[in-house]
């Protein structure tokens, strides 16, 4: 037949999309890789904040409800005992759940469109501006669109087999056990459990379970939910972090939305936020309501509702903490697909028995994607580096201390939050951390700040930092 002939007569078409997975998920790792020496330029607050949560993780502290991102929280504290407190080892928990992450979105992505569609909508997807980001980003940020984005994988494993493997039912539920220590997540799973309930292909799945070993990931369910509410008995704060905003009121749930999309949709680009604006580009907002259009139609199919289910989750969650906004990478990269499989079938049903055509008619496709692709990088690289909204939104305080203070030197920080960080350092180093210059009788010492009393120090030198707004950065004194 004639779709047959470039398939018999070609080696790299028979397998081009084997070589196309290969090629980007060796580009995806070494990307990666580099991560943290392209950008952003130096550490934000949260990220500080988190390593300091981190640092001060202990079996007692768990034990008493301190549990927000447990998973992340102990892959980070294990990363910074080992390697020591520098940017790399904050950012490598990231890193890895980001390596697992994309690889998530392109076996979902596989899963429920064609390859050629797939591959495309995963090029796009991995190397996007906002997962980049997430995957740089040493918050536990990125776990948001991490759990929902395996629950969906598995379910889909769950599902679309006609004699689906018990075990992952049992991966089902575990993932959902340990996705509850994020904020919000257990809406989500409730959201899940609401939908199979409604939805009849899901329905008849799940009756088509074996029933003893269902019964029992049920059970293993249920035990965890119930540890996580005990949990949240005894500590109420652990669940209001957990479940809701801090003030619940309309006009605050809006000004959320307001704050938590802005940096994705605005083009004035002076938005003051780690997120770089605009996250997304015109292009992908095309592809993604060219896919939302073409989908209308079978809307109740179970991969085009997920993706609303997804969006309305987004938008709930948005409105309570409008950090949350970045999950809108999941639906948008499933609309994505919808809209590149759109396109795709338009052109093929032009050339249905035109091999030729139909293979040269993905390449200005093809040309369309790396052009986004590369913008979207450039976007990242030099947006973060030399954007003044957010570049001054990170500091490279770690490297100047770690280039221009002697190891031993002891350095004062005065701000709370700077004190718990960088006591971090200790551990590691010779350094040592103090809060004001009373608890020192060195003669030479750095400080994190201007010292307002310096009665009795001389002023020696200042540490500047051309990539911060407030350049003076580290402050050298001697005893006179």
């Amino acid at each position: 037949m004639k779709e047959n002939v470039l398939s018999r007569k070609y080696f790299l078409y028979r397998h081009r999309f084997g070589i196309g997975y290969t090629i980007l998920l060796l580009l995806f790792a070494g990307l990666l890789f580099f991560l943290p020496l392209i950008s952003p330029n130096g550490l934000s607050q949260a990220e500080m904040d988190s390593t300091v949560t981190s640092a001060q993780l202990s079996m007692e502290s768990i034990s008493n409800g301190e549990i927000i991102d447990l998973p992340y929280h102990l892959l980070q504290k294990v990363s910074v005992e080992l390697i020591g407190l520098t940017p790399y080892a904050i950012k490598l928990p990231s890193m890895i759940i980001g390596l697992i992450l994309g690889i998530l979105l392109i076996l979902l992505l596989n899963r429920w469109f064609k390859n050629n569609v797939a591959i495309l909508a995963s090029i796009l997807t991995v190397l996007s501006t906002p997962f980049l980001y997430l995957a740089g980003s040493g918050t536990p940020l990125i776990m948001i669109v991490f759990w929902p984005t395996l629950l969906l994988w598995l379910g889909s494993k769950i599902q679309g087999e006609q004699k689906p493997r018990i075990s992952y039912c049992f991966y089902f539920i575990f993932a959902m056990i340990l996705s509850i220590f994020t904020p919000y997540i257990m809406y989500l799973v409730v959201i899940i459990g609401i939908y199979v309930l409604l939805h009849p292909h899901l329905r008849w799945a799940v009756k088509n379970l074996p029933r003893i070993p269902f019964i029992i990931a049920c059970m293993i369910g249920a035990a965890g939910v119930g540890l996580m509410t005990y949990t949240i008995l005894r500590n109420p704060a652990t669940g209001t972090e957990l479940l809701f905003m801090d003030e619940f009121s309309a006009h605050k749930f809006l000004e959320n939305l307001e704050r938590g999309f802005l940096p994705f949709i605005s083009w004035s680009g002076n938005v003051e936020s780690t997120l770089l604006s605009p996250m997304i580009g015109l292009a992908s907002i095309a592809l993604a309501l060219t896919g939302l259009i073409s989908t209308a139609k079978g809307f109740f199919a179970s991969r085009n509702s997920i993706a609303t289910m997804i969006l309305l989750f987004n938008l709930l969650i948005t409105g309570m903490n409008p950090d949350m906004a970045i999950l809108v990478l999941l639906p948008l990269s499933i609309l994505t697909a919808h809209g590149i499989r759109y396109i795709v079938d338009q052109w093929y049903g032009l050339f249905p028995e035109n091999p030729y055509a139909r293979f040269f008619g993905i390449l200005p496709i093809g040309l369309f994607i790396g052009v986004m692709v590369v913008s979207s990088s450039l976007h990242y690289i030099y947006g973060y580096r030399y954007n003044p909204a957010v570049a001054n939104e990170f500091n490279n305080d770690l490297e100047l201390i770690y280039e221009s203070i002697p190891d031993g030197t002891t350095m004062i920080a005065s701000d709370e939050k700077m004190y718990d960080f960088y006591k971090i350092i200790e551990a590691k180093t010779e350094y040592k951390i103090v809060r004001s210059r009373r608890e020192t009788k060195e003669t030479e010492v750095a400080s994190l700040r201007k010292l307002e009393n310096a009665n009795g120090y001389s002023l020696e030198k200042i540490i500047v930092s051309p990539k911060s707004y407030d350049a003076d950065r580290i402050y050298l004194y001697k005893k006179m």
